[in-house]
């Protein structure tokens, strides 16, 4: 049976990736607000949580290559477990 990724997906992965969204969010919404109002100050307090977003991002991919690494080799292992060995 196909899967989606998301169904099987660990927790940390799905923890990064709204994390770093929210992040990233909450860093645009506070750099518009900055400039809207003209506070250059604001604007630049919202860098660092789009900083900490595209960490957050990175994160998560690493965590889904991790996973996919595993079950790829889960998979290998137990194709091998089925087969006959050759006489």
């Amino acid at each position: 049976m196909l899967n989606d990724f998301w169904e099987t997906a660990p927790p940390a992965y799905k923890y990064a990736v709204f994390g770093g969204m929210g992040l990233t969010a909450i860093g645009i919404i506070i750099i518009v607000i900055g400039a809207v109002g003209s506070t250059p100050a604001l604007t630049f307090v919202g860098l660092p949580f789009i900083g900490a977003g595209v960490i957050a991002h990175m994160t998560s991919l690493m965590l889904r290559g991790r996973a996919v690494r595993k079950a790829l080799k889960d998979a290998e292992l137990r194709e091998k477990g089925r087969r006959q060995p050759r006489r």
